[in-house]
């Protein structure tokens, strides 16, 4: 079925929500809507459920055993699918701090699994990477191994980027580093978004960052400086900068809603950006696990760094997706359902630099989509027009 027409009882589209009436699908990509059903095509009835953008995901290590950090194509590849069944159509596969030499072999995987795609791959497109790290500070790591830190380096972000034939649109790093500031505004020049967490900044660091090109933070209270009256921190930098764009990890385990809420209010649904940090466990059963080099354990919905002693430590990221994220903020309060789609779709394409290629449902573009039931639970992706079975 090439051609078809989607009806629905609603649409997300650029600029508002329609109610009722039909999509084209036409090879592939998104014609337009219209109130009346096109005269000879067949109409595929979702009547009672919202048709919305595929979800994009911005921050993002992996999927159903597969890190992006294993440097190996057809992992990623594998991920790509795994993500396409959860409501994802759209990634930005996400690196770890992780030797030099490793990161540039991840790139290349990445670009490798990239290239190798038909036409018709039922999985989710890549869209860019995403180097978190190596360029954090020890403070606040998390599970970002210190042993790999270093200052920012335009050398290497140069190097990783040939390797990616220009794939990266986000680099990350703690504002308080040397040089960190040299590289905001080179990589700002370059088009690539670069993004401030792991990191102990003060407020004004932080600030100067923003100024010298910085737009975005990493899952904003997780792994920085936190909130204080009198020491405002790297949350207080995110809350309160205008223009950029703040991370959040919406599973309910990272950040608790009231959390979300205080975020959401202070920057605005506009400019706040669910992503999962999901990890290679994402998909797999309760068990023993590793992130780059580190062990991790996951358990109730969430992994941890196991410890010498055995016992957890820190958080180590989660297991959730965009669709799930998405319907906890609804019912969790903090947003309308339309925005809520917006913060899974349209805002984290726009805060990458990548709304040109996803996010939106617009004539022309792939046709990626969502099928939601009235209250947002995902019961169906298209890729490319095409059902993901």
């Amino acid at each position: 079925m090439s051609d078809y027409a989607v009806k629905a009882d609603r649409f997300v589209l650029p600029g508002y929500v329609a109610t009722g009436g039909y999509l084209v699908i036409s090879g592939g990509v998104f014609g337009t809507w219209s109130a009346e059903a096109p005269e000879g095509m067949e109409v595929v009835d979702r009547g009672g459920r919202w048709v919305v953008p595929g979800y994009v995901d911005t921050h993002i290590h992996g999927q159903a055993d597969h890190d992006v950090m294993d440097c190996d194509a057809a992992g990623v590849n594998e991920a790509s699918l795994a993500l396409a069944r959860r409501g994802t159509t759209s990634w930005t596969p996400t690196t770890l701090t992780q030797p030099r030499a490793q990161i540039t072999s991840a790139c290349a995987s990445v670009y490798e699994a990239s290239e190798s795609r038909d036409d018709d791959f039922p999985g989710a497109r890549i869209e860019g990477i995403y180097l978190e790290g190596p360029f954090f500070t020890e403070r606040h790591c998390g599970a970002q191994n210190p042993a790999h830190m270093f200052d920012p380096s335009v050398e290497a972000f140069r190097e990783w980027q040939e390797t990616a034939h220009v794939l990266i649109c986000k680099s990350a790093l703690a504002p308080e580093r040397k040089g960190s500031q040299e590289y905001c505004a080179t990589l700002a020049d370059l088009g690539v978004v670069c993004v401030l967490g792991h990191s102990d900044a003060s407020y004004e660091q932080a600030l100067a960052a923003v100024a010298a090109g910085a737009s975005c933070f990493v899952h904003t209270y997780n792994g920085m400086s936190g909130l204080h009256h009198r020491d405002p921190g790297l949350v207080g930098a995110a809350m309160s900068t205008v223009g950029t764009y703040a991370e959040v990890i919406c599973d309910g385990k990272h950040v608790l809603p009231g959390a979300v809420k205080a975020l959401v209010d202070a920057k605005g649904w506009e400019h706040t950006v669910i992503v999962s940090d999901a990890l290679a466990c994402a998909g797999m059963p309760d068990g023993d696990y590793v992130l780059g080099d580190l062990p991790i354990r996951l358990g109730d919905d969430l992994a941890h760094l196991i410890l010498e002693d055995d016992t957890m430590g820190s958080i180590a990221g989660s297991v959730t997706c965009v669709a799930q994220e998405v319907k906890n903020l609804v019912d969790w309060g903090i947003v309308t359902a339309e925005q809520a789609v917006r913060m899974g779709s349209e805002i984290p394409a726009r805060s990458a630099g990548v709304d040109d290629v996803c996010g939106l449902i617009r004539p022309g573009r792939c046709a990626d989509f969502n099928v939601l039931g009235l209250d947002l639970t995902l019961e169906e992706t298209y890729v490319g027009g095409v059902l993901v079975q």
